[in-house]
């Protein structure tokens, strides 16, 4: 299968076609001319950014020794390619932007190899489309540096001198990059090397993977890239640090890399900000000799763009292989979109990272909207619409609709607010004790993620001149307008789809519900109105105190009531479904921002239990990754499941005991590259489960049995309870990639067997079709959104 991405063709299960030795080699003499390899290491060749790029000659020493390089027709020189025994490795600076020609040449055979390069900016764009704007440099925060002005721009983040003068604007948040030495501390902490050279009393010392013990001092670098904040961090040596800028002394790196993802939700419009300790420095692994590559443009707190997080990642990681050299291997660590961002990148840039750890990951953002976005619309229908139903005043109950986990255990922080307006106004808003997941991890995201009026950058007053953020539509789908595009009114197409969604149907079946409430509910849930439509939010999202609930009542919305599309008339004429735009359905697709399936990386999939705590990234997760893969090649072999408990509370990280595993992994690889990925899996690379303490509780290929097929629960699955989604309640199945279901007619559904054991009277099936004119969801069809 293949992805395209940024309008080039990327193939998504094997190698990349364009080869980093592609050049003919020809003899001046007639005769043929001796083999030399050329390879590009530091990115494929039509990707370089920056100017310059590293290379590597293998060939006969003798040749070798005589060569020279001609860039653009031009020779440069060659003295910083290094090494002997027919083999050179170095970087190639004066490359122009956009296409060019390196040569290797020798005078007596001519044009020995050659490759095209295309090189980008350091700013970027490579692939992603035009770069969002307006954008809030954050360098000065972050760095404590002014960004550097752009030359000619009249207006964006505003630069001051040090009397506070606007001396111009910046566009793209430029700073060069800059090195800094740092110690661990006693504290556990990091602080500054002093400058007098001397050694810290508060040093601490670590011992490296090799066992050597060494004083815990840090080269980091950090500076901007693809208009992001990058930093580079590795163990360096006094000798060294006293000696800047002198050459650098990589003895201390165990030829290890760690692209530290981060996750959280953004929309974008800021450069971001770093997690110094326990990302872009994480002590336990920097102190192992790991070397460790950040950048907030990987971190989806700022932007759930992955087109444009792994044009940064595929940028930071190359300009570091130029400065350091090529890792013994790549792995990636990350948690929520950190976890997303390894299976995607995995898919989408074969070769980025090599193996990934990916903690409490998803299957990707945008289909992940598909079921929370029925969320809100759920909660609405239990605690407003149907208010009088006993059913949803028990916690519980409430999974019956929304699918994920509830309890009592957890309060809905709303419920003394529907007290309070019930007994002063007399409302009649359902209270349940608990909460669900929705309530507890959702709430809100649905104004984030498509109410163009609920968001802002920080910092964003610093833009000039000013207003010119108050046009921002802050949504994901404006956030991803190069990938979704825009409509013929110039707004962002939109995703969220539920035409056909029959609410409830697992309860149905199950006998939870009547068939009289099922058709209540799927007639008066309704959906949400196009982004264009909405207006602001209302309590708690503009404000969470009481005081302003008291003297605003009216304006309670914890559903975002306002933004739906609701039955006129309380259910006699349905509720308008949201129809989502097959347009952007198919850019998430084509863009790669769909997980597909496709990743034959080692992976140890890890997530502590947090299911008690109704926390978001919820279990069922790691097996709706586990079936997309299924799906595609037909196979998990190279992908682990751990859990380890968190129940009462979370007390242990299994992330080193996985990096070592990655590791054995790795390194089996790299001795046994003629067996598969499969072939090389070390004994502990199996799926296994561990108490809150980290000890073993079961391992083997059966221990997860039960949830993705029919067989006897294994002896995790029976430990660790999963739930589901609202719309695998409506029938849908837990690969959760479906943004538009097929549509069947009611008739055909009554026929199949949708509906169990229900015989719908004359009634009750014309109801069915007035609430379902188009039909309802067959889920034994492909998804319509997809091309």
């Amino acid at each position: 299968m293949t992805l395209r991405i940024g309008g080039g063709l990327l193939v998504a299960a094997g190698v990349l076609a364009l080869a980093a030795c592609g050049g003919s080699s020809s003899s001046s003499r007639g005769g043929a001319a001796p083999a030399v390899q050329l390879d590009v290491v530091s990115s494929a060749p039509d990707q370089v950014s920056g100017g310059d790029v590293r290379i590597a000659l293998r060939g006969d020493e003798e040749v070798l020794s005589g060569i020279s390089l001609r860039l653009n027709g031009e020779t440069v020189s060659h003295d910083g390619l290094q090494g002997d025994d027919g083999a050179r490795e170095g970087l190639v600076t004066g490359l122009v932007l956009g296409d060019n020609l390196l040569e290797v040449q020798h005078p007596r055979h001519g044009t020995l190899t050659s490759v095209a390069l295309v090189n980008y900016p350091i700013t970027g764009p490579m692939f992603s489309g035009p770069h969002q704007y307006p954008f809030v440099c954050t360098t000065d925060t972050q760095f404590g540096l002014q960004p550097l002005v752009d030359e000619g721009a009249t207006e964006g983040f505003a630069v001051y001198d040090d009397e506070d003068q606007l001396i111009g604007y910046s566009r793209d948040c430029s700073v060069a990059p800059f090195v800094e030495y740092w110690y661990r501390t006693s504290g556990n902490s990091y602080a500054r090397l002093p400058s007098d050279g001397s050694r810290p009393a508060d040093m601490v010392t670590t011992v490296l993977l090799d066992g050597r013990e060494v004083d815990f001092i840090v080269r980091w670098e950090r500076g901007t890239i693809n208009r992001f904040l990058y930093s580079y961090a590795m163990l360096a040596t006094l000798e060294e640090a006293n000696d800047q800028p002198g050459a650098l002394d990589t003895g201390l790196w165990n030829g290890r890399l760690l692209y530290h993802f981060q996750g959280g939700v953004g929309i974008g419009h800021t450069q971001g900000r770093m997690d110094y300790n326990r990302r872009a420095m994480k002590p336990d692994v920097l102190g192992l000799g790991y070397a460790i590559a950040y950048s907030t443009g990987n971190r989806t707190g700022e932007h759930y763009n992955l087109q444009v997080g792994g044009e940064t990642a595929l940028m930071v990681k190359e300009h570091f292989v130029k400065r350091y050299g090529k890792p013994l291997y790549t792995v990636g660590l990350g948690a929520s979109g950190g976890g997303i961002q390894q299976y995607i990148y995995a898919q989408n840039h074969p070769g980025l990272i090599d193996a990934g750890v990916p903690v409490q990951a998803y299957t990707d953002m945008v289909t992940q909207t598909i079921h929370i976005g029925d969320c809100e619309l759920l909660e609405h229908y239990m605690d407003v619409t149907d208010a009088d139903n006993t059913k949803w005043h028990t916690t519980d109950n409430r999974m019956w609709l929304v699918g994920l986990h509830a309890t009592d255990n957890v309060p809905d922080p709303m419920a003394q607010a529907k007290t309070l307006l019930n007994a002063n106004l007399g409302t009649n808003y359902g209270i349940a004790p608990g909460s669900t997941e929705c309530i507890e991890s959702w709430r809100g995201l649905t104004p984030l993620a498509m109410n163009p009026h609920f968001g802002n950058a920080p910092g964003q007053d610093n833009m000039l001149p000013a207003g010119i953020m108050d046009d921002v539509q802050w949504t994901h789908y404006d956030d991803l307008r190069n990938i979704f595009g825009v409509d013929g009114n110039g707004d962002p197409r939109t995703l969220f789809d539920n035409v056909g969604v029959q609410y409830g149907l697992q309860a149905l079946l199950d006998g939870n519900i009547t068939p009289a409430e099922f058709l209540d509910l799927n007639a008066r849930v309704g959906g949400w109105k196009h982004p264009s439509e909405m207006v602001q939010e209302g309590f708690p999202f503009i404000s969470s105190s009481t005081d302003y609930l008291m003297n605003n009542p009216h304006d309670f919305d914890p559903w975002s009531r306002r933004n739906m599309n609701l039955s006129p008339d309380e259910g006699v004429t349905p509720a308008p479904r949201t129809e989502g735009d097959i347009i952007a359905m198919n850019g998430a697709y084509e863009s790669g921002m769909v997980f597909h399936g496709h990743a034959d990386i080692p992976l140890i999939d890890w997530r502590p239990y947090l299911e008690e705590e109704l926390d978001m990234h919820n279990v069922h997760q790691s097996f709706a990754l586990r079936q997309r893969m299924l799906d595609a090649v037909g196979h998990t072999d190279n992908q682990v499941i751990w859990f380890t408990d968190a129940r009462p509370t979370e007390e242990f990280d299994q992330v080193p005991m996985a990096l070592q595993v990655i590791d054995e992994w790795m390194t089996n690889i790299r001795e046994n590259p003629e067996r598969s990925v499969t072939e090389n899996k070390p004994a502990a690379a199996v799926d296994s489960c561990f108490d809150n303490q980290g000890e073993l509780i079961a391992r083997g290929a059966n221990v997860w049995d039960g949830i993705l097929n029919e067989a006897t629960e294994g002896a995790c699955t029976q430990v660790f309870p999963t739930y589901t989604t609202s719309r695998i309640v409506a029938g849908a199945p837990i690969q959760g990639n479906f943004f538009k279901c097929a549509l069947k007619p009611v008739d055909t559904a009554l026929e199949d067997g949708t509906y169990g054991s229900w015989t719908p009277d004359g009634a009750q099936i014309a109801r069915l079709k007035q609430i379902f004119p188009q039909g309802v969801c067959d889920y034994s069809q492909p998804d319509v959104g997809r091309p």
